[in-house]
């Protein structure tokens, strides 16, 4: 009789299994060719198959990635779109913003008492004065009331009018754009209205640029004169920068601006006869 060490070896030499029932002695073999079915799952964790989903193409996997959010309903909104993919203007307007601000930082150099210059401060103010609206319409008004002659009337009428327009044109502009002042400026201004919290454009810049032409154009000054009227428009556009009042940008838009109101003015330009007519309206 073999022994059952004896047997358990002829039957891993064999590779037979014996039954259950082990009543008439018969063996059933595993095929070699059957994967269980555990096997079948651990197929996915394979190298092969991971190189396989690997490869798979990104267009389709974007489409169906796709077609999953818009089947949850969770789609990305336009604008997150948008931010995703930036343009070319949209970059530059960005890349132009950021200097904006850099430099108008720089140059408030006069923006406090403690500024490193600081002491200039009170000459930037006078500057800041002579730039203001409110002395331009005393002044026009007054040089209207004064007047003898009727050329003289109508430049300074004329004059009245430019500084009204650009009182009105600055401050829809303002109103619409809202841009803020900067952070470093201190709102110690004089005579401030309710669209002078805004800084786009520089209502300075404007009048400076705007009554710059003006007197050029209709006043007889020596070239002596000429050069400070000149200087003066770009003193009072230069101190808006350094007492922290605005943005670079806020200045060379109002000097554009008031350049080109000008324009505006001689094509509204009130002539002697319609002067005369309404002093006659007005006795």
């Amino acid at each position: 009789m073999p022994s059952p060490k004896a047997r358990n070896s002829a039957v891993r030499g064999s590779g037979s299994v014996p039954s259950p029932g082990g009543g008439n002695g018969r063996n059933e073999f595993i095929s070699l060719n059957r994967t269980p079915p555990h096997l079948l799952q651990r197929q996915g964790s394979d190298p092969v198959s991971a190189r396989l989903r690997a490869s798979e193409s990104p267009n389709r996997r974007r489409g169906s990635g796709s077609s999953t959010s818009s089947t949850g309903g969770q789609q990305l909104p336009e604008e997150d779109c948008m931010k995703l993919n930036p343009s070319f203007i949209e970059i530059a307007l960005s890349s132009l913003l950021a200097i904006d601000l850099w430099l108008s930082k720089r140059l408030g150099v006069c923006a406090c008492e403690d500024s490193s210059w600081g002491s200039v401060r009170p000459l930037m103010k006078l500057i800041e004065i002579s730039g203001h609206g409110i002395p331009w319409l005393a002044g026009a008004a007054y040089c209207l009331y004064k007047s003898d002659s009727i050329a003289g009337q109508e430049v300074m009428l004329n004059l009245l009018m430019a500084l009204v327009l650009d009182l009105v044109l600055v401050g829809v502009v303002k109103a619409v754009v809202r841009r803020r002042r900067p952070a470093h400026n201190q709102m110690d201004m004089f005579a401030t209205f309710s669209v002078d919290r805004y800084s786009f454009p520089s209502g300075h810049a404007t009048r400076a640029a705007m009554c710059a032409r003006f007197l050029l154009a209709h006043l007889v000054l020596a070239a002596p004169l000429r050069v400070l009227v000149l200087l003066w428009a770009s003193f009072v556009g230069f101190s808006r920068v350094l007492l922290g009042r605005h943005n670079v940008t806020d200045v060379a838009f109002g000097f554009f601006m008031g350049y080109w109101q000008y324009n505006l003015v001689e094509m509204l330009w009130l002539s002697p006869l319609m002067f005369q007519s309404m002093i006659g309206q007005l006795d």
